[in-house]
């Protein structure tokens, strides 16, 4: 009985001396959208611009785990992100690690104490050095040379979300792209109609599902979009 209440007491003793407010379970993404994007471009890859304010959020993590000198190289990127999360609160010239034409570009930064808590920089650089990887890079990469390589109206039907309920030769909520062309080939104004009008009930396969207009689409777009169809059948 007595080691069980010596056992309790140095239980209790332990987990006062250690008694800390857990670390909240914050979405670095947000964050970074949130607290970051008016100075630091987050697109991947960036498009690099003459007024911008600050570095690629890509470039920040892309070069920042290079500079770090771990013992292990498995705490390369936790040195990062520690590293980070100082500096953004408590930025100084002697800490940077920016080469001498990006310090006469975009100056030392500011301190963030104010704007961000030591918790959602860390949030946010964790997310950093997960999300802006070589890897995730290379399939944006390969995702807009798949874009490119489309006409000019699979890019519209993309812009406009038109393939989320038709697909080109396949039902899903309207008709296919090909039964559309099929059925106005002789009539191909309708098409135009269709979709800056809406129309329902002109295709008993659809089930009654309506066809919303698209009031904001160009007449240049339009006529593209129009065009692109007729060639799918």
């Amino acid at each position: 009985m007595i080691k069980l209440l010596l056992f309790i007491s140095i239980f209790l003793i332990f987990t006062a001396c250690n008694d800390k407010k857990p670390v909240k379970n914050l979405d670095g993404e947000k964050l970074i959208k949130l607290k970051c994007a008016s100075c630091h471009n987050l697109a991947m890859p960036p498009v690099i611009s003459d007024d911008e304010l600050a570095p690629p959020i890509m470039a920040v993590a892309f070069h920042m785990p290079d500079f770090m000198k771990p013992k292990d190289e498995s705490q390369r990127i936790p040195m990062a992100i520690e590293f980070v999360t100082d500096y953004v609160r408590n930025p100084a010239l002697e800490k940077s690690f920016c080469d001498k034409e990006s310090i006469k570009r975009y100056g030392v930064m500011k301190s963030q104490k104010k704007n961000v808590s030591e918790d959602e920089v860390r949030a946010i650089a964790t997310y950093m050095f997960q999300h802006y990887t070589q890897e995730n890079l290379s399939k944006v990469q390969k995702e807009i040379a798949a874009f490119n390589a489309l006409s000019d109206g699979e890019k519209i039907a993309l812009k406009y979300k038109c393939l989320g309920c038709h697909k080109v030769d396949k039902k899903i909520v309207g008709p296919s792209f090909v039964d559309i062309a099929n059925k106005y080939r002789d009539s191909n104004e309708k098409i135009i109609q269709s979709i800056q009008r809406g129309s329902k009930e002109q295709w008993k396969s659809s089930n009654g599902a309506v066809m919303p207009a698209f009031k904001n689409i160009s007449n240049d777009e339009l006529k593209t979009l129009k065009e692109w169809i007729l060639t799918t059948s």
